[in-house]
């Protein structure tokens, strides 16, 4: 039972990690053709990265997907936080309800951030040209979405014994 709860806590250390990363990172857009790539954030080319605008075109979903990308982590951090909590003053038998709906809310923003992002921006037309590709952070997003999933479930059922 110890070595389930190392692991689901390293597991979900690395997932806020990786939220964090791929939130900060702005790879999520990458043309192959010239060195360039857009984020969440900035667009970089050739090593110099601009603030807004960004070639996106639709400010509206980008502002969208920022929002539920930071949402994410800060549900996440408090996931963990109370997670820790209840392992030290819950009683015997207790689930981990509250840590496993928190991290759930996470799944949630995940979800409906990269969702966004998917249906704006994920194809290839009007963002650099039809050699692009989807960067790291976008493949680490779509990774952090699974987990997420998993450790919300794994706590909800978990028990304290």
């Amino acid at each position: 039972m110890l070595v389930l709860l190392a692991g689901l806590f390293v597991v979900h250390i690395a997932t806020a990690i990786m939220l964090f990363v791929s939130t900060i990172a702005n790879v999520w857009m990458v043309a192959d053709d010239v060195s360039a790539s857009i984020g969440l954030w900035k667009n970089c080319t050739g090593g110099n990265c601009d603030d807004f605008p960004l070639s996106y075109g639709n400010e509206d979903a980008i502002k969208a997907v920022q929002a539920f990308m930071i949402l994410s982590i800060i549900f996440s951090i408090i996931s963990l936080v109370v997670f820790v909590f209840q392992l030290f003053t819950m009683e015997k038998g207790n689930r981990f309800y509250l840590s496993g709906s928190t991290m759930l809310v996470c799944w949630l923003c995940i979800l409906v951030g990269v969702s966004i992002y998917t249906h704006h921006y994920a194809h290839s037309e009007g963002n650099f040209s039809s050699s692009s590709h989807q960067g790291y952070c976008f493949i680490l997003t779509w990774i952090c979405f699974c987990f997420s999933f998993i450790i919300g479930i794994l706590y909800m059922v978990l028990r304290k014994k």
